[in-house]
């Protein structure tokens, strides 16, 4: 196990996933961000069944940083109630893990 972590969002607007991701890689809070389009999104908000399209963002982390960059992203993030869902890496890469970590030095 490895202290890199996946955390993910997801936006209904590209800019806004534009946005999210440039600000947390400038607060060094993220390494990188990956943004990606979701065909889809199906769930119940305010007792009414969705169907939208969203962006996710997947930003490259630490353990250590997680609290300062969840609480960066809760704080600009458009919705309500964000998902926001960070995922531990088992393995990665010894060059990418010192990459991640120098980028939120």
């Amino acid at each position: 196990m490895t202290d890199i972590l996946l955390v993910s969002t997801t936006v209904a607007e590209r800019a806004d996933a534009d946005r999210l991701a440039q600000l947390l890689v400038e607060q060094r809070l993220a390494a990188c961000a990956q943004i990606e389009r979701i065909e889809s999104s199906v769930y119940r908000w305010q007792g009414a069944l969705q169907a939208t399209p969203e962006w996710r963002v997947v930003f490259k982390t630490t353990e250590a940083h997680y609290a300062a960059l969840e609480a960066a992203l809760l704080d600009a993030h458009p919705y309500e109630v964000p998902a926001v869902v960070a995922l531990p890496t088992h393995t990665v890469s010894v060059a990418f893990a010192e990459w991640v970590k120098g980028e939120l030095a």
